[in-house]
């Protein structure tokens, strides 16, 4: 099954100058709002307590955050979600009270708005879980690229692997510049979504790259700019129908999952664009640039002894 009725003849390669720049300013930018705007940590990673509440009626944010400041939660976040009878509050309380206790005195507080207010979900978790949680998702990270060193350096040749690094470093840093931009939550599910992202854009990576390396051997007339324009235009098909189907779905996630599913959704809906875009732009265009031939993919030859010391 394809996408296109015959091979397209686009010349991605041509504007690869333009596509660095585009890339450039993503990662600067995304870098620039990390460090400035920062993550919005979620509970997972802070500790702390989120409820979500449903009242009958719309209810006043101001009355909201005035109810939680009377009952002494005077850093409460209070935001509206879903419609504007529902109520997301996250509180951060002091290490030495009860999370559980403190659930309960929030669920009073925003009952005085209007006692018909009803819990929907409640999250708790104590500073010390969700410090280990965040060490654990900064370890999970970090394996996770290990063994993605190790696969790619198994895999490929040195330029080619070195592209498709460049690729998988590109498409995280560009969702986290996402989720700094927008302040979405960023919890557990979001770094799960981040590390899927970073598999899928490998993937599509690895599937552009087996092609450059078949069409090295058909094409060995051509030009190295000439065989990776015809290799990412014959596998643009199956990327398009790839990319296509997978947002179909994250993104009836993302409209119609919840709140809950709202920032995982989001983390791969984005990862999927940008992944996308890497695998031919940053991974395919890089290796053009470090000047990949056909030589380069031909297995290294071992020098034999035994033939070395024939006359």
């Amino acid at each position: 099954m394809e996408f296109f009725k015959t091979t397209p003849r686009i010349r991605f390669m041509e504007t690869r100058k333009w596509a660095y720049a585009v890339s450039a300013v993503l990662v600067l930018g995304s870098l620039l709002l990390i460090g400035v705007r920062g993550l919005n940590l979620g509970i997972d990673f802070t500790g702390g307590v989120t409820l979500e509440v449903a009242y009958p009626a719309a209810v006043d944010l101001d009355a909201a955050r005035g109810a939680l400041i009377a009952a002494g939660f005077e850093e409460a976040q209070v935001q509206s979600f879903g419609s504007s009878r529902e109520l997301m509050v996250r509180v951060m309380p002091p290490e030495d009270e009860d999370v559980n206790q403190v659930s309960a005195e929030i669920q009073s507080a925003l009952r005085t708005v209007d006692p018909g207010a009803e819990v929907r979900r409640t999250e708790v978790v104590g500073p010390q879980v969700g410090r280990d949680l965040a060490e654990q998702g900064g370890l999970a990270m970090l394996f996770t690229f290990i063994m993605i060193l190790l696969y790619i350096a198994f895999r490929f040749e040195k330029k080619m692997a070195l592209g498709t690094v460049l690729g998988a470093i590109h498409d995280p840093i560009v969702i986290f510049g996402f989720f700094a931009a927008t302040q979405m939550t960023f919890d557990l599910s979001v770094l799960a979504a981040v590390l899927a992202a970073i598999g899928y854009s490998i993937n599509d990576t690895i599937v552009v790259f087996d092609r450059i390396r078949e069409n090295f051997v058909v094409m060995r007339k051509a030009t190295p700019m000439e065989v990776i324009n015809a290799s990412v235009n014959q596998t643009l098909s199956r990327t398009l129908m790839t990319s296509i189907s997978t947002l179909f779905v994250v993104v009836a996630l993302y409209l119609f999952g919840g709140e809950a599913l709202k920032g995982f959704s989001a983390a791969i809906i984005v990862g999927v664009i940008v992944g996308t875009y890497s695998s031919v732009f940053v991974a395919g265009a890089s290796v053009l640039d470090m000047k990949l031939t056909g030589q380069d993919l031909m297995p290294v030859k071992k020098d034999d002894p035994e033939l070395n010391a024939l006359p």
